[in-house]
């Protein structure tokens, strides 16, 4: 299995199978707007635009699971992005990342990488590193900046 099997929908909701990202290192996250991690937006948009041309792919899931932190739809939450930060990268519509309706990405995700205190997501902002043949290679909580990301990155990259 990797995330290649798996297909999700974009921001407007069309079916988007993720093999079209094969040989390319994948950053995934679940986002909200309204969320005090929300400002991370600017610093994946920083990695996406540093790394697009070597192969890197920020995939944005807005997700209304967390303190009810994302509550427009998908044209308030594009709009909300570019706005206010520029956001470029992709943005997929909005998924649950726990519970009975999870996302199969994300179930996959997590049973593949746990986190520090379980399996499950427990917070807006967490992301996923996937290497060029799709699988998982690491996760980070939402406290961690996306900066702190660069250095994965990039061995991923040069992997």
């Amino acid at each position: 299995m990797s995330v290649y099997h798996y297909s999700v929908k974009d921001a407007s909701g069309n079916d988007l199978p993720l093999n079209q990202f094969e040989g390319k290192v994948l950053l995934i996250v679940n986002t909200a707007s309204k969320c005090g991690f929300t400002p991370q937006y600017k610093g994946l948009e920083a990695l996406h635009r540093k790394y697009q041309d070597k192969g890197l792919v920020v995939l944005g899931f807005p997700c209304n699971q967390f303190g009810e932190q994302e509550p427009g739809d998908m044209e308030e939450i594009t709009k909300f992005c570019t706005l206010n930060y520029d956001v470029s990268f992709p943005l997929m519509s909005k998924v649950n990342v726990k519970g009975d309706n999870i996302e199969p990405l994300f179930q996959y995700l997590i049973d593949t990488k746990k986190g520090v205190f379980g399996k499950n997501i427990k917070w807006n902002f967490t992301k996923f590193i996937v290497d060029k043949t799709g699988k998982p290679i690491q996760r980070f909580s939402p406290t961690t900046s996306p900066a702190d990301l660069e250095v994965h990155i990039s061995e991923a990259l040069s992997a």
